[in-house]
């Protein structure tokens, strides 16, 4: 593609430019430079940690999306598909209904990160089949636990008190005012971790998307490369519900955005892709705090609402279904 450094020089400033309008945006506006002490607080307590948790969450969308549906080979497909984030809003929503604080803020995190891990690895094991990872099976699995956990927590929540009912109902739909300072490091590390793996893999993940005999023919294990990209998910998947929620059509929409700008080189995109998709968070969360002060929407309703006529409007493009 024409003018590629440049392209790529753009998407690479958009999270910084919309990170910093993240901090100075929301019910009133506030300088970056301020001096009024109150100000200050709400800048570096409230608006930063939660804007930074938000790029983190973002970040991790994006590239699981990315790296997700070349595994699949499915355009179609998100990260929450593997039922890893039904498994963590399940934890999550039990450990907030029943009153969990074992470990503080720390305690729904915790949950939320288990029951992801727990989850992926009873995909990995239901998608196991002759010694290798089988998209077709990881998808299965993961649609019948999907329905399955998703049932167990409409279930528990009908017979929840009034309280734990609400504080679950924000947490299923991506609510990112508890975000803290506190979290963000975990965030980091394992959002880093899954970052790392799938950018080191993504050569691989290009022979096969072109398929495993081509993959073969380039000294790439299929199954072992495949088994590694999950793994590069599940711990995306795991640290982005985690940090505050489930947060739709992230995944989804944004490779498509940028293979449309910079192509299907998985080297290029999956990095891209986790700019765009923390930015495009942060802008969901902008919106969440401005449409009906001083009352928050969650950013999960913003992201739905924002992304489901894009995604009708890509399903009318010719080029929507190609990888």
């Amino acid at each position: 593609m024409k003018n590629m450094p440049l392209r790529i020089a753009v998407i690479a400033s958009i999270p910084a430019l919309v990170f910093v309008v993240s901090l100075v945006a929301g019910p009133h506006m506030i300088s970056p430079f301020t001096n009024d002490l109150v100000s200050r607080e709400i800048l570096f307590s409230i608006r930063a940690p939660r804007s930074i948790v938000a790029l983190l969450m973002g970040m991790a969308l994006g590239a699981s999306g990315a790296v997700l549906q070349g595994i699949l080979k499915n355009p179609l497909a998100d990260p929450y598909i593997l039922g890893i984030s039904s498994g963590a809003s399940l934890a999550a929503a039990l450990g907030i209904m029943a009153g969990a604080a074992f470990l503080g803020t720390f305690t729904i995190p915790l949950l939320a990160f288990i029951g992801a891990l727990i989850t992926g690895g009873i995909v990995g094991i239901m998608g196991w089949k002759r010694g290798g990872l089988w998209p077709e099976r990881l998808l299965l699995a993961g649609v019948g636990l999907s329905f399955l956990f998703s049932a167990l927590l409409m279930l528990f929540m009908s017979i929840s008190s009034d309280e734990g009912l609400r504080k679950a109902m924000l947490w299923i739909f991506g609510d990112l005012s508890m975000s803290e300072w506190a979290k963000i490091p975990y965030g980091a590390i394992f959002v880093g971790i899954g970052v790392t793996i799938s950018l080191f893999r993504a050569k691989a993940l290009n022979a096969l998307i072109l398929g495993d005999e081509f993959a073969h023919s380039l000294g790439f294990s299929p199954h072992r490369e495949r088994f590694l990209l999950f793994v590069s998910v599940g711990l995306l998947t795991a640290a982005s519900v985690s940090l505050g929620g489930m947060i739709g059509f992230i995944g989804l929409l944004v490779p498509h955005i940028i293979r449309f700008f910079i192509g299907s080189d998985s080297r290029l995109l999956i990095p891209c892709s986790a700019l765009i998709g923390g930015a495009l968070l942060c802008v969901a969360d902008i919106i969440s705090k401005a449409v009906l002060p001083p009352m928050e929407l969650p950013a999960g309703i913003v992201t739905a609402i924002i992304g489901s006529p894009y995604f009708l409007y890509l399903l009318r493009r010719k080029n929507v279904l190609s990888i």
